[in-house]
């Protein structure tokens, strides 16, 4: 590894850090199906199966969980197609 690129890596850390300061998170409702929602989440957030029935499961269990982390804009649009879908979400701040 060179100086250049132990120089540059702390800054694509911290950049990482200000651009990713947002949770997209999904709630639980008792009324959409298991499948329903994981086929959501694969389809909108482009989770693999396993990922989207991780996140399903827990969210019914604690009644939510951080389905992404990213950009506000970028979670806004996920947001918006799932509430299209009629599933609770929202955008929340990292602490």
């Amino acid at each position: 590894m060179t100086s250049k690129e132990i120089k540059r890596k702390p800054s694509e850390a911290g950049n990482q850090q200000t651009v990713e300061k947002y949770f997209l998170m999904l709630h639980n409702d008792e009324v959409h199906s298991f499948d329903y929602v994981i086929e959501a989440l694969m389809e909108i957030c482009n989770h693999s199966h396993e990922q989207a029935t991780q996140c399903t499961f827990i969210t019914h269990h604690k009644g939510s969980c951080d389905i992404r982390k990213g950009e506000y804009e970028k979670l806004r649009r996920m947001k918006n197609a799932l509430i299209n879908k009629e599933l609770i979400v929202t955008i929340e701040q990292q602490p």
